[in-house]
């Protein structure tokens, strides 16, 4: 039988704010996570993007607040920190969302790349809850600018990605300047290496959850493989897949900051909605492309891995890699953008013979079997070595008019 968010003892406030966001059925690391927070455990849980873990942590760490604290002061009692700035806004959105209606559950967020003077401002007044990446809060930290001393929980979002960035030395940093009784949440895609490590350090009694066993358990997702000659034929291929009629909205993954903006120019040049993203745009850049592909305004987002976490738009019906990842766990998140909240999603990666070795690797680690497709007409020349299946066709082709949407 299915539990309800009704059945994991929830303030009456936050199941309201549940129900009109339209949620009834928790997911299955929120079923198996929120149970164990609320029982006061430490917590290392290894969970996807797309299956809900935020919730899986803002939901218990919200009705922590429902109690008041005994400790005075104006700091923090919940603190979540994550790697990149757009992990941190939107998990900043998910949180208000979900304490609309409590009295005392302030969020407070900071990160690189906002005006000192501002967050200054915000970190003067009273507030429960912060969400920030680890460079920005350890400046406000040497600066005396928070006070920890009344801090009840630490959650580690996204942790492998902060290793990943080179974070370990901040993160420890950060962990040993807490207070020693504080409660601590980690989630991450994996929990091996140093992930395990870290958390070893961080933590006494601690419950351990894994989701979908570390692997990117796919099945709303479709994952197709072209194979390509050269440059000029993935222009050809990713031409012809931007006009499927079933592609709505789609992030076009490139290796490079510089590749993504030549790409996007190009699309635009032929009438594509387009726009890039990555590390190089400033904040309010950022900001605004993410807001108007959200909006619909931009329909084919050019992006590096700096959106393979961290976005979450309902749309995103198709995930291009028109250049392969470094890694097989960034592959995992990237095509995680699409088939969220239970849609279908179709993920489409351009590879080259040479690419093999990395293809074995992603079949292993992902259990799933990456069979090549064919588009009739658009076939790779290096026939001697290719197997096709079924070809892949869209229904039908929108031409010029799909250009112009």
């Amino acid at each position: 039988m299915k539990h309800t968010f009704q059945d994991l003892n929830l303030d009456a406030s936050i199941l309201k704010a549940i129900a009109e966001l339209g949620f009834t059925t928790p997911t299955p690391i929120q079923e198996q996570a929120i149970p164990q927070i609320l029982e006061g455990s430490d917590l290392r849980a290894s969970a996807q993007t797309g299956t809900g873990k935020t919730a899986a942590f803002i939901l218990p760490a919200l009705q922590r607040l429902t109690v008041p604290s005994t400790m005075p002061g104006k700091g923090p009692r919940i603190l979540v920190l994550v790697p990149t700035r757009e992990l941190a806004m939107q998990v900043t959105a998910e949180t208000i969302k979900f304490s609309k209606y409590l009295s005392k559950a302030k969020t407070v967020c900071i990160y690189g790349g906002q005006p000192y003077h501002i967050q200054n401002r915000q970190l003067t007044r009273p507030y429960e809850i912060l969400i920030a990446t680890p460079g920005r809060l350890i400046d406000h930290m040497e600066r005396g600018k928070i006070d920890f001393s009344r801090l009840e929980m630490f959650i580690l979002d996204e942790a492998d990605r902060m290793l990943d960035m080179g974070f370990l030395e901040p993160v420890e940093h950060i962990a040993n300047s807490l207070p020693q009784t504080r409660q601590t949440l980690m989630f991450s895609a994996t929990l091996s290496g140093s992930v395990h490590r870290l958390f070893k350090h961080q933590s006494n009694k601690t419950v351990e959850i894994k989701v979908a066993q570390e692997k990117q358990e796919a099945l709303q997702i479709d994952q197709l493989l072209l194979y390509v000659d050269s440059l000029n034929h993935k222009y050809r291929l990713l031409d012809h897949l931007l006009n499927d009629p079933q592609l709505e909205q789609a992030i076009v993954f490139t290796a490079t900051k510089r590749n993504a903006d030549q790409l996007s120019e190009k699309l635009t040049a032929s009438g594509y909605q387009t726009a890039a993203l990555h590390g190089d745009m400033n904040q309010r850049q950022r900001t605004r492309t993410i807001a108007q592909f959200r909006q619909g305004d931009v329909r084919i987002l050019i992006a590096t891995d700096i959106a393979a976490r961290g976005i979450d738009v309902q749309n995103i019906t198709h995930v291009i890699n028109f250049e392969l990842p470094g890694s097989v766990e960034d592959y995992v998140h990237r095509i995680g953008r699409t088939g969220r909240a239970g849609s279908k999603g179709t993920a489409l990666s351009f590879a080259a013979y040479q690419d093999s070795h990395f293809l074995k690797r992603l079949q292993q680690f992902t259990g799933q079997t990456l069979t090549p497709h064919v588009i009739p007409g658009l076939e790779p020349q290096e026939k001697a070595k290719y197997k096709p299946t079924a070809p892949f066709r869209p229904r039908r082709s929108f031409g010029a008019r799909a250009k112009q949407r």
